[in-house]
């Protein structure tokens, strides 16, 4: 009974932890979107300010040089050399234009004849001058002469650096059409200072196209899809050069009553996450400024906020409803102490009682588990002895499955080319890809009569190999599984005369491994190296010695290193340098290992032939 008292006070505090619990989690998320909601106002309120701000200053640059046309248009010296163009009025047209342009923040002044080619120019000296350069074709020219004015703004076919061309005509007396006088403005400085904010800005045209921008890689791209035939007349008026006009990596797209939260998808933003996204019209332009500010910070600022609000209040009144539980549990479970220790007064008298016929019984039992213990340790000992040839059946079986590893993966990557040169109708390099196949089947079925032959404890006779050879097979067996990395693996220039005691395919299978750890080993340094060559050994053998620069072997695996299933790696066997230790020693060589922090040397020895 006091048992299931206790339970039933369990899942009681069971109920009240789940109740309070979706009270205090309830309570918080919504005073969290309380707090989110009145931080996304506040902040919206700040960014407008700081919008019009950057929409006040970038209309002040736009209207300091737009008077500059409008005076230079009524420039006596200037209708002159475009009356006259006499070479001595245009040269000292050049000088005016030049000392203009150092005085004012325009980027370059200058002067197209009604023929649309440019008579002089302020950079006139420089060697990307606009003097002599076609300009009919441009949008401020054209229009420029049909209404007298005009603003453009477009990347330069000359400098190739974006800017606002602001025209303006210029008349004789009569009100004959004289040519046109063009001012261009850059915007680097503005977008300089934009981009020291840390908020990505940026102005729009009316087809949503990128103007100036505080993130250089924007410009020109877009804020929607265009319309394909609209892309091709931007694209023919040569009004962004060959810009590819694409989308700004902004999701959602910025749309008016879109969402004023929106994720930038760019390398290199200082700020991550979720944005708020203003934008402002510019007066006096189709233009559009748009401000995207950083939000996560402040949206999880109100949310903290609101919660810590929410957990204040609704905690104490969670530690009121715990105590008042707390209290009525106690009170039974003292009314249920007491009656259990009238139940167990009761319980001992009765098993008292019961104690004489339980050891007749205890002795009867002992006797029957004593037979049953001699059974079981005969049954123990024949399960030993099977375990025993299980484990040795299934040491063979790994060292099977983990030789014949390399050559299956090289054998599809072979396959897969293969596939690839058919379907090109390339029959000469299938032909080649199905040959390295055929061959490599070959090398498994050899690979397998010599795991059998390992397994028996036999041996297959020793015959001189070239170690040039065997390296080079192995790197083949390679190539497929650690496509792009073997370049990390430098070989020596090793002699084709040097020439061992042993078996090509076997020696092959120990290179494998020490290569396959020591390229494992480097993965993921930017600094790997493997280097082999030939080592310093006694007279009458041949030493290889495979070196890498990677962290080195566990002093805890290295004690057991050729210990079978001693292993470091995940998914790894343990058994690739026991095999490769015990088909050295048939062959009469050694295996030898040095490691530490910077590194692995594995030294082979061989008999020479």
């Amino acid at each position: 009974m006091f048992s299931r008292l206790k339970m039933k006070d369990r899942s009681a505090w069971a109920v009240f932890a789940l109740v309070a619990a979706l009270i205090l989690a309830g309570g918080s998320y919504y005073a969290g979107r309380v707090g989110r909601d009145e931080a996304l106002v506040t902040l919206s309120e700040d960014a407008g300010n700081d919008v019009a701000l950057k929409s006040a200053l970038l209309q002040a640059v736009l209207e300091r040089p737009r008077s500059l046309p409008l005076v230079l248009a009524d420039d006596a010296e200037l209708r002159s050399a475009l009356f006259t163009e006499s070479e001595g009025a245009i040269a000292h047209l050049n000088r005016k234009l030049e000392k203009l342009v150092e005085d004012s923040q325009a980027a370059v002044i200058y002067v197209i004849p009604p023929n649309g080619i440019a008579m002089a120019a302020s950079n006139w000296r420089q060697t990307d001058s606009f003097v002599g350069n076609d300009y009919s074709f441009r949008e401020y020219f054209t229009r420029a002469m049909a209404t007298g004015s005009g603003e453009h703004y477009a990347l330069g076919t000359v400098s190739k650096r974006p800017g606002l061309y602001i025209s303006r005509r210029v008349e004789s007396g009569d009100g004959r059409a004289l040519g046109v006088v063009v001012v261009k403005v850059e915007f680097d400085g503005l977008e300089k200072d934009w981009g020291l904010s840390g908020k990505p800005t940026f102005v729009t045209d009316r087809n949503g196209i990128v103007l100036i921008t505080s993130r250089p890689e924007w410009r020109f791209s877009s804020i929607a899809a265009i319309p394909p035939e609209k892309r091709e007349e931007i694209r023919e008026s040569l009004q962004f050069g060959e810009a590819s006009l694409m989308m700004l990596p902004i999701a959602p797209p910025l749309q008016a009553g879109g969402t004023p939260l929106v994720r930038v998808n760019a390398s290199g933003m200082r700020e991550t996450g979720r944005f708020l996204a203003l934008a402002l019209p510019v007066p006096t332009t189709p233009w559009s400024l748009h401000l995207l500010v950083p939000a996560d910070a402040a949206l999880k600022a109100g949310a903290l906020q609101g919660r810590l609000l929410a957990l204040a209040g609704l905690l104490p009144l969670v530690g009121l409803a715990a105590f008042w539980l707390f209290r009525s549990q106690r009170t039974r479970q003292r009314e249920a102490e007491e009656r259990a220790a009238r139940d167990e007064l009761e319980r001992k008298v009765r098993e008292r009682t019961g104690e004489l016929s339980l050891a007749r019984d205890r002795l009867e039992t002992e006797i029957e588990e004593h037979r049953a213990t001699e059974t079981r340790l005969q049954k123990v000992q024949q399960e030993l002895v099977q375990a025993n040839r299980l484990a040795i059946l299934g040491q063979v079986a790994a060292g099977v499955a983990h030789e014949i590893n390399q050559p299956v993966a090289t054998i599809r990557a072979y396959a897969d080319n293969a596939s690839t040169f058919l379907s090109r109708g390339q029959s000469e390099p299938a032909a080649e890809n199905l040959a390295f196949i055929a061959r490599l089947t070959e090398r498994i079925g050899t690979i397998t009569d010599e795991l059998k032959t390992f397994a028996r404890k036999g041996r297959a006779a020793p015959e001189p190999v070239g170690l040039k050879t065997v390296i080079d097979g192995a790197l083949l067996l390679l190539r497929s599984r650690f496509s792009g990395r073997l370049d990390m693996l430098r070989v020596a220039d090793i002699p084709a005369d040097v020439q061992v005691l042993g078996n090509r395919v076997r020696l092959e299978q120990v290179l494998i491994n020490l290569f396959q750890n020591a390229l494992e080993a480097i993965a993921g340094r930017a600094d790997g190296r493997i280097d082999v060559c030939l080592g310093e050994s006694n007279e009458g053998e041949a030493a290889i010695v495979v070196t890498d620069n990677g962290p080195g072997i566990p002093p805890e695996i290295l004690k057991g290193l050729f210990t079978p299933f001693n292993t470091s790696k995940e998914g790894g066997l343990g058994l690739g340098l026991v095999i490769s230790k015990d088909i050295v020693g048939d062959y009469g060589g050694r295996i030898a290992v040095d490691s530490g922090p910077n590194g692995t040397t594995f030294t082979v020895t061989l008999k020479r032939a």
